[in-house]
């Protein structure tokens, strides 16, 4: 069983930056993908971003393109999301996802629920 831990939320004004980390322990196999998700008050969770443990291929949901980016550090065994250009918008529970058995492509459209491991999630507030 992996467990992932999130850290790096917080309240930021819009136009500014954070960076999110989730580190992996437990039994992290070297395959699979790895992404975040994120939930805005009274809506469903949705996929921001995914990266394969192997080769690195990433893929984000169109509204995060261009200004969120998506990194990992296989030796620390942590995952990153750099937000750069933050809305309003993005405010929700950011969580990190980890599933041995799915591709960072196939993450974009598998439903939330089928996904291996979550973290408890860390909240993300763009606010002026």
């Amino acid at each position: 069983q992996v467990q992932l831990v999130e850290s790096g939320g917080g309240l930021v004004q819009p136009g500014g930056s954070l960076r999110l980390s989730c580190a992996a322990s437990g039994s992290i196999f070297s395959r699979g993908s790895m992404g975040w998700f994120r939930q805005a008050p009274g809506k469903e969770r949705e996929f921001v971003a995914a990266i394969n443990w192997s080769a690195g291929s990433t893929y984000y949901t169109d509204s995060v393109k261009g200004r969120f980016t998506i990194s990992r550090d296989n030796a620390k065994n942590t995952m990153y999301l750099q937000m750069d250009s933050l809305k309003p918008e993005d405010t929700a529970v950011y969580y990190c996802v980890s599933d041995q058995h799915t591709t960072a492509r196939a993450m974009v459209f598998m439903p939330p629920n089928t996904l291996d491991a979550w973290g408890q999630g860390t909240l993300v507030t763009v606010s002026s």
